[in-house]
């Protein structure tokens, strides 16, 4: 293994390790820096979680977080970037109409952190931190 396949495999590994919080800021500064949500799509469409009362709509910063999260019931998905001018135009109003709320960064661990479409958008325009 070369080292940047290491280091790339390290990051990952720290990244997905990192608590709601941390996976939440890297999540927002990772989509301001590419201009894309990743999301989960399969024969019927997005893939969606159940979350207590509500549905939810998975999200990740990367392509390699979304297929890590792909196992299992969802191991025949393949993860989808979402321009993030279609996400705030498109996505959002189409969320918030259905009902439902997003998932940001779920692990296998961890089902991230839920938040409202509109609370998404707003964080997608605040200044970011380092995580």
């Amino acid at each position: 293994m070369s080292n940047a396949t290491a280091t790339a495999s390290e990051k990952f590994e720290t990244i997905l390790n990192l608590g709601a919080k941390k996976r939440l800021a890297f999540m927002f500064e990772t989509v301001q820096e590419f201009k894309q949500v990743w999301i989960l799509n399969d024969d019927d469409g997005c893939v969606m979680l159940a979350n207590e009362d509500d549905d939810c709509v998975p999200v990740w910063p990367e392509r390699i977080y979304a297929e890590a999260w792909a196992t299992g019931e969802w191991e025949n998905c393949t993860a989808k970037a979402i321009p993030l001018k279609d996400w705030t135009t498109r996505w959002t109003p189409g969320l918030e109409q259905d009902d439902l709320l997003i998932a940001v960064f779920p692990t296998e661990e961890d089902d991230g952190t839920i938040l409202f479409p509109d609370e998404f958008d707003s964080q997608l325009k605040a200044p970011k931190k380092r995580y």
